[in-house]
């Protein structure tokens, strides 16, 4: 049995990976498949991997693209995992006086780390509403739960995050959504670190075939919009929402996908020059 390292954040999108190890996929393979839950996002997992702590991880496009090029990450992105956008909440706290996305201009916005989805989107939603990106300012914040924290007692003012995991806090009066920014490309793909490229590659063919498996059949598991309420502590309608709206893949990212990434990293000064794809792109 070969163990591998994996992490991804505690949401939804990541249900396939949890069924398929709870099944016993992985092992018919001999592999041994530990899932480990980040919380703290996509940045924290490209430091993970970078450092070659994890083996694969289901991370953000954009902040894996930023990660490689400009932080000397020698992880590559293997496939994509979730073709659809995500749609990301612009949330402010319960009390909050904004009531419009315009209104936010040179305020502060929680992110969970520097390099994080959270900061990215930022400066996406920014250039959408046409402020000026060089002039954003972030309070790190980790999670969640310190952005709750943030928006509540007022150190930050709006806060970034996919729209159905925060769902729950804006029905509970805890933030209020003023609106949704849905990325321009692929959400997540999966990356794999240097070491993991190095030394185990020949698992990666396995391993993308048993979750290729589950995705691309995941919709019509019975009941699989309970399933995901359930475990998530989401409202079933919501869920039901969500799985319209998300498309999973079974193919690596193409060329297309990539340039409008690192175009668009390149035109908000996030990057500073595009790599070839053979250094993105296993």
């Amino acid at each position: 049995m070969q163990k591998v390292r994996i992490i991804g954040v505690p949401e939804h999108f990541n249900l396939p990976w949890h069924l398929a190890i709870e099944e016993g996929a992985f092992e018919e393979r001999g592999i041994d498949l530990e899932w480990t839950d980040i919380p703290e996002g996509t940045g924290k997992m490209a430091q993970l991997l970078k450092n070659n702590e994890t083996d694969l991880a289901i991370i953000l496009s954009e902040g894996i693209v930023k990660s490689i090029t400009e932080d000397a990450n020698e992880a590559k992105i293997v496939q994509k995992f979730v073709q659809s956008p995500l749609l990301w909440g612009i949330h402010v706290g319960a009390n909050s006086s904004y009531t419009k996305l315009e209104e936010l201009a040179n305020t502060k916005a929680a992110i969970s780390r520097f390099g994080s989805g959270s900061h990215l989107m930022a400066f996406v939603n920014a250039k959408n509403l046409g402020w000026k990106t060089d002039e954003l300012n972030f309070e790190v914040i980790n999670n969640l739960d310190g952005a709750i924290a943030a928006l509540t007692n007022g150190t930050a003012d709006y806060f970034m995050w996919e729209h159905f995991t925060t769902k729950p806090l804006v029905d509970s009066n805890i933030f209020r959504r003023l609106g949704d920014c849905p990325t321009p490309w692929p959400c997540f793909v999966i990356a794999a670190s240097a070491s993991f490229l190095k030394e185990k590659s020949n698992l990666i063919a396995h391993i993308l075939e048993v979750i290729n498996t589950y995705t691309v059949e995941f919709k019509t598991i019975p009941s699989i919009d309970r399933t995901l309420a359930n475990r998530y502590g989401q409202k079933l309608e919501d869920i039901q929402q969500w799985l319209s709206n998300t498309r999973w893949s079974q193919e690596q990212l193409t060329l297309t996908e990539l340039h409008k990434i690192q175009d668009t990293l390149l035109q908000l000064n996030i990057i500073e020059e595009k790599l070839p794809s053979g250094n993105l792109l296993f």
